[in-house]
């Protein structure tokens, strides 16, 4: 199963996101979402700039502060930014924990677009997040051995059984990824939080040098 969701952009729109059409976000490609990931030298390989990269690093380090402090340390908040569109998943007490959390993560300097996944109960356990750490893997060794996947093109994140999917992808690859995410034993839902670009955009990108952001 794949979920469809709603997010809050940096700018007073309110895009919904879906996986038949998508809407622009200014002059970016469009988002997706609706659920892949990682290995090897990132910064060689992975489809953004290397300056992206460290500013999705600060962007994390910041929020992950900042929703923290806006808690009082209540709860267990991730937070996780792939080119500038931040998630935010793990679980707080109340609702207006939830608000207060995206409130401060938006409000981090660089981010482009907020995606709160947070769930309301308790903190998850030790064993919980054990199990998505290892769901995690499967996913990504699945990716590996398809061998069809660019692997690097991939975030995967893990909350509660629940596997987040992140990149700069094409439909065809949006759609590989999800149905390996799908497959993978003890994965309850596949959630995609994709920024969609052509095929030919991709080839474009690949055939350039890396710009700077």
């Amino acid at each position: 199963m794949s979920l469809t969701i709603r997010f809050r952009s940096m700018r007073p729109t309110l895009l919904l996101v879906t996986l038949a059409a998508s809407t622009l976000l200014g002059a970016c490609a469009p988002l997706l979402i609706g659920g892949a990931m990682v290995g090897g030298s990132m910064m060689v390989t992975d489809r953004r700039t290397s300056g992206t990269q460290l500013e999705d690093q600060g962007i994390e380090m910041k929020a992950a502060k900042r929703a923290d402090e806006s808690i009082g340390g209540r709860g267990h908040v991730n937070v996780t930014s792939y080119n500038r569109l931040v998630l935010i998943s793990g679980e707080v007490p109340t609702e207006a924990d939830k608000a207060a959390v995206e409130l401060a993560v938006a409000r981090v300097e660089n981010a482009r677009s907020v995606v709160n996944e947070l769930a309301i109960g308790s903190a998850s356990s030790i064993g919980n997040r054990s199990n998505d750490t290892l769901l995690t893997s499967k996913v990504k060794a699945s990716m590996v051995d398809a061998k069809d996947v660019l692997t690097n093109a991939y975030k995967v994140v893990t909350e509660r059984s629940v596997v987040y999917l992140m990149g700069r992808v094409s439909e065809r690859e949006a759609g590989r990824a999800t149905d390996i995410a799908r497959g993978v034993s003890g994965v309850t839902k596949v959630v995609r939080v994709f920024e969609i670009v052509s095929e030919a955009e991709l080839a474009d990108a690949q055939a350039k040098p890396a710009a700077r952001p």
